[in-house]
């Protein structure tokens, strides 16, 4: 209930780090903030104990473990009490705002947090692994529901394998290739007219324009379930009009390919929006100065706008990956044996639907937040910032930024006159 210090910190708090300057710093709210822990340490402490519990030797310590952790809950609340009744000068008269007072609460609270931890190792960790234990070691499906769950993934460790190892697949090389696939679309997408063009020139930047506005539209605008239906059969008419048999059609037209395609090509449609709004951020001035030096058209947008562009759009292009983890779920409506298929699988086999679906959602969950913290890692790498995941295409942002804006100075040194040009160039 300390006065926060100020956001910048001493040269020795930088030196310390952030956990370090955080741990040694007398917050206003330890005692509210901690009384929850103390709380939830306390709650922990009245849940039966499972076979592996360490703290069942020691129950006397586990006794004064709880009443530390209750003696904290009332002078926590004697504190508050405190507080409403003197709020205009609680800084100024309250013992428990006075500078000794603090660092006691602080090194108190280090105490509340290590019962609470023990609490929870002896409680859910411990917890947890014995329910492993038994669930592995059984030889039917438990009646519990955690204890059935764990049992049908380890018995169906295998399907499950496969089906993360086909997700994870299908969301990499298809946001992979969409990347490609985007950086076409949006240069036929932001072509102009230019006078020096011919006639064919013209006919060819004004289709290539058309033809990105429509792909857009139309992926954008029908669901990924949809297209992956559409894609597989029609690919599957083509190559039977062929005269190939089912078994060749398979053999080249998997299902896996179908559903790679799909994600690919639904992919594209939101990257080249990315792309595009990343570019279009792009001060116009640097164009115009690009021309002015004697560029063409695509020079002026490959050495000067693209790159910018795509530094612009980086947080957004890489939460796409994110964004295929979770929707190549849907493919398993044409068969791809990827994590919701192995779920499905799963599922059937035992007839319990709630467990697995359940274990579906942790499994796409923990690709999700591992993929989320490599793009941040990426992001930081890159100089450019870093976005949480987005939970669908629709959520994410187009633009992080103004590339080129007037705030950025940028110097084009000119061999013949060595002349400068500032930003907005």
């Amino acid at each position: 209930m300390s006065t926060a210090q100020g956001a910048e910190g001493t040269p020795k708090e930088k030196g310390r780090g952030r956990l370090g300057s955080f741990l040694l710093k007398d917050h206003r709210y330890v005692l509210l903030g901690t009384s929850v822990v103390a709380v939830l340490g306390m709650w922990l402490s009245m849940q039966p104990r499972s076979s592996l519990s360490f703290l069942a030797p020691v129950y006397a310590l586990e006794v004064v473990m709880y009443y530390v952790l209750l003696a904290w809950v009332i002078v926590s609340a004697v504190a508050l009490v405190t507080k409403l009744a003197k709020w205009r000068d609680y800084a100024q008269t309250s013992p428990f705002a006075k500078p000794a007072a603090r660092r006691a609460e602080r090194r108190c609270s280090y105490v509340v947090w290590l019962f609470s931890a023990v609490l929870f190792v002896d409680r859910a960790v411990m917890g947890f692994v014995s329910v492993v234990q038994g669930a592995v070691a059984s030889n039917s499906n438990p009646k519990d529901f955690l204890s059935a769950m764990v049992y049908m993934v380890y018995k169906g460790r295998g399907i499950f394998a496969r089906g993360i190892a086909t997700t994870v697949e299908l969301a990499v090389f298809g946001t992979v290739i969409a990347f490609f696939l985007a950086l076409l679309l949006v240069f036929l997408r932001l072509q102009r007219v230019d006078r020096p063009d011919n006639d064919f020139v013209r006919f060819l930047k004004v289709v290539g324009c058309g033809f990105a506005k429509v792909y857009s539209a139309v992926v954008r605008g029908t669901p990924m379930m949809v297209q992956s239906l559409i894609i597989y059969f029609a690919g599957f008419a083509v190559l039977s009009g062929s005269g190939m048999s089912t078994n060749e059609i398979r053999a080249v037209w998997s299902t896996f390919v179908a559903g790679l395609v799909t994600i690919s090509l639904n992919s594209t449609a939101y990257m080249m929006e990315v792309l595009r709004g990343g570019i279009e951020a792009v001060d116009p001035g640097q164009t115009e100065a690009a021309r002015s030096l004697g560029l063409s058209q695509w020079q002026a947008m490959s050495k000067v706008v693209f790159p910018q562009g795509i530094k612009n759009s980086i947080p957004a292009l890489s939460n796409e990956l994110v964004i295929n983890i979770k929707d190549s779920s849907v493919l398993s409506v044409i068969g791809v044996f990827d994590l919701m298929f192995a779920t499905t699988t799963v599922a059937g086999i035992y007839y319990r639907q709630l467990e697995t679906y359940v274990a579906a959602a942790v499994c796409y969950l923990i690709l999700t937040m591992i993929a989320s913290k490599l793009l941040s890692m990426l992001a930081v790498r890159l100089d450019a910032p870093a976005m949480g995941p987005a939970l669908s295409s629709s959520e994410v942002k187009v633009t992080t930024g103004v590339a080129g804006s007037a705030s950025q100075t940028i110097k084009t040194e000119i061999e013949s006159g060595q002349t400068q040009h500032r930003g907005g160039m």
